[in-house]
């Protein structure tokens, strides 16, 4: 397989990634492949993409990712989306350097986040994440499992907490 490399930097891809990603594929900080499914998992700047079948099978930037979760033993990466997304579970035969490269990015759009407690074990999350495409701020509420948007109080309560944050780094 002929490997080419975008950029002055990064990992060499394959052929078969540059040709689908073209352009996307800039300033490539990781690049692993899944065991399952034998996608090409490619970490950039600014978005994760995975590759199978010379089709891009995943785009999403760095601030849709809620949370990540590594296990060394069996090199599975499960990734949890802001946006309620099933979650991806990607099996890494040779990690490298991807797990800290994940890690490293998503917290790179973390600005501020606080935790908004809603009594009885239910909890959210409300964050300002920077889109690391334009560098633009924005805020997220994540919440917790069992709470719901519809839940007395809910909405008061995390949009309180979100505005909060908001006003402490100058978003109106």
């Amino acid at each position: 397989m002929k490997l080419g490399r975008l950029g002055r930097r990064g990992p060499e891809l394959p052929d078969e990634v540059t040709s689908t990603l073209g352009e996307r594929a800039t300033d490539v900080l990781s690049l692993v492949r899944d065991a399952r499914s034998r996608a090409y998992i490619v970490a950039t700047t600014t978005h994760v993409y995975a590759v199978r079948d010379s089709s891009v099978v995943l785009d999403r930037q760095w601030h849709m990712v809620d949370t990540g979760s590594w296990d060394d033993e069996t090199a599975r990466l499960t990734v949890n989306w802001v946006d309620k997304a099933p979650a991806t579970v990607w099996e890494l035969a040779e990690p490298g350097t991807f797990p800290q490269v994940f890690r490293e990015r998503v917290q790179a759009t973390v600005v501020l986040s606080d935790e908004v407690d809603l009594g009885v074990k239910r909890k959210a999350k409300v964050v300002v994440r920077k889109d690391l495409a334009n560098g633009a701020l924005m805020g997220q509420t994540i919440l917790g499992r069992g709470v719901r948007s519809t839940d007395p109080g809910v909405r008061e309560e995390t949009r309180a907490a979100l505005d909060r944050l908001r006003e402490q780094v100058g978003l109106d």
